[in-house]
């Protein structure tokens, strides 16, 4: 289960990364034209959302999820203090990272005072939900604490009930893969007698049945952007389709267009706990640049919990 652990928090961002070069590209035949297929970590282009990062590096997302698994090492733990706080200097410091709608409003709210777990913007997208592979890692034996943590993380920046429903979904997901039940069993265990009244059920069995469908039609057909309802669907259905083929999965995620790094993480972290880093191609990891910092930092984890 270790391997399996670390395989999807890299697999998350490695998922994040490949979406990099053609990230909020919406037009599919533009994408495929330009870019080709995407099946290697990419520059994004001078007039991307993303000027200034190189192939290897990560959108906003995949920073923010460094930050979070930094904050995890740091504190031995989840602090979400300490996280809000990482998360807050990593913007306000200059980085060279894409500050969307719902970090520019949380940003605001706590600059103007307001407590770090009220001050999240009420955004709608999928990608507060994305960011979780760190507290898989660290909590994935604890389901009802991973669960917590998971859905305050979410809402520290995107305070909507569906978001944190799905950030909750996802890692219940994740930590029975982890446990070795298959992906498509996972998903649909995970709504079992929760979640009451959520948009979630419906959501999940629309993405089954499109199971059959091809994943760029699939996608288009949910919505490519960000907000929640359509980028989960659309989620869900790349990961029923692709269960045992996580590269085609991702590949076939960025091909599809739009808010493709926050459906990559996701992909990426199941997916990868499922199927290891053996299934995805080997230049994918060695040109990931962060590697080996979150290695070490999965290591200091480890440490601390063996302590």
């Amino acid at each position: 289960m270790a391997d399996a652990a670390r395989a999807m928090v890299l697999a998350s961002f490695i998922g994040d990364s490949l979406a990099l070069g053609v990230h909020w590209i919406y037009d599919q035949q533009l994408l495929a034209e330009a870019h080709g297929r995407v099946d290697r970590l990419k520059t994004p282009g001078p007039d991307s959302y993303h000027p200034g990062k190189q192939a290897g590096d990560f959108t906003h997302y995949g920073d923010q999820t460094l930050v979070l698994l930094e904050s995890l090492a740091r504190a031995k733990g989840f602090d979400p203090e300490d996280f809000s706080r990482a998360w807050r200097a990593h913007f306000e410091g200059g980085a060279p990272s894409y500050v969307d709608r719902a970090t520019r409003n949380t940003l605001t709210q706590l600059a103007a005072g307001w407590e770090y777990g009220d001050a999240g913007s009420i955004s709608d997208e999928l990608a507060g939900a994305a960011r979780i592979a760190p507290l898989v890692y660290l909590l994935h034996h604890d389901e009802e604490a991973l669960v917590a943590a998971c859905r305050r993380q979410t809402t520290m920046t995107h305070n909507n009930s569906k978001v944190a429903d799905s950030a909750e979904f996802f890692a219940r997901t994740t930590a029975a893969v982890l446990g070795g039940t298959p992906p498509r069993d996972a998903m649909a265990r995970a709504l079992e007698g929760r979640l009451p009244g959520s948009p979630l059920h419906q959501w999940f069995a629309d993405a089954q049945d499109q199971a059959g469908t091809d994943c760029l039609t699939a996608i288009y057909r949910f919505g490519q952007s960000c907000h929640i309802d359509g980028a989960f669907q659309a989620t869900a259905q790349v990961i029923l389709r692709h269960q045992d083929s996580p590269a085609e999965a991702l590949v076939d995620s960025a091909m599809a267009g739009g808010d493709s790094a926050a459906r990559n993480m996701i992909i990426g972290m199941v997916l990868g706990a499922w199927r290891g880093l053996e299934a995805l191609p080997p230049h994918w990891l060695e040109a990931l640049k962060a590697r080996g910092r979150i290695e070490a930092l999965l290591d200091e984890l480890d440490a601390a919990s063996m302590a």
